[in-house]
């Protein structure tokens, strides 16, 4: 039975959307039902609502974003948001490695239940100038479930629709390019993995 939409998920989405003027391509690669991690930069608060509404209604409903504890859970409004409206994978940060924290269990929960993700592997919102070193998280979720397809999302302009520390987004013209899924090569390495989703991710700036 496919899981069903939050009445409020898809009205913020479709307003981020429509404020965002954003639109979705999908190079070289089909929005296939498929299990998948979707990682891409992060440079705004939409980006989580522009990337959900960019996929297909069928792929909505199967896609749980994930979101920083300690943001999205500060307050009863923030959790209700992230937790009731959108099903979001709540996790906390850390700086020390993921896996000896527990920090992929939910998220290992949240795939074996055979959900797909969202994912900033940044782990941080940057200034959209660059794509910043990745954090562990998408090595470890794709080095423990195989089976995941990772697909690269650039998104692009979001940075200025609603810039850090804005409270009211500028209507402007933004882009959301999905790219070919990649997978964890046989005994690739944690650094070689990272760096080579990282790439796929900054191609499709120029694409």
């Amino acid at each position: 039975m496919t899981p069903r939409i939050h009445p409020l998920a898809g009205l913020l989405a479709f307003s981020a959307k429509l404020i965002s003027g954003a639109r979705a391509r999908w190079f070289n690669c089909l929005p296939d039902p498929k299990q998948r991690v979707y990682f891409a930069n992060h440079t705004s608060h939409l980006d989580l609502l522009v990337l959900w509404a960019s996929l297909t209604p069928e792929l909505r409903s199967r896609t749980r974003p994930v979101a920083a504890k300690d943001y999205w859970g500060r307050d009863a409004i923030r959790r209700y948001i992230a937790s009731r409206i959108f099903r979001a994978v709540m996790i906390e940060r850390t700086d020390g490695p993921v896996a000896s924290h527990g920090i992929m269990e939910p998220l290992l929960s949240a795939v074996d239940d055979g959900d797909s993700l969202i994912l900033f592997p940044e782990g941080t919102r940057g200034t959209g100038e660059n794509i910043a070193p990745f954090k562990s998280g998408l090595y470890y979720l794709c080095q423990t479930r195989p089976e995941l397809e990772a697909t690269p999302v650039y998104l692009e302009n979001l940075n200025r629709v609603l810039p850090k520390g804005a409270f009211l987004p500028v209507p402007l013209l933004s882009r959301v390019t999905f790219g070919p899924p990649i997978r964890l090569h046989q005994d690739e390495s944690k650094v070689d993995f990272l760096a080579r989703a990282r790439a796929a991710m900054c191609e499709l700036r120029n694409v």
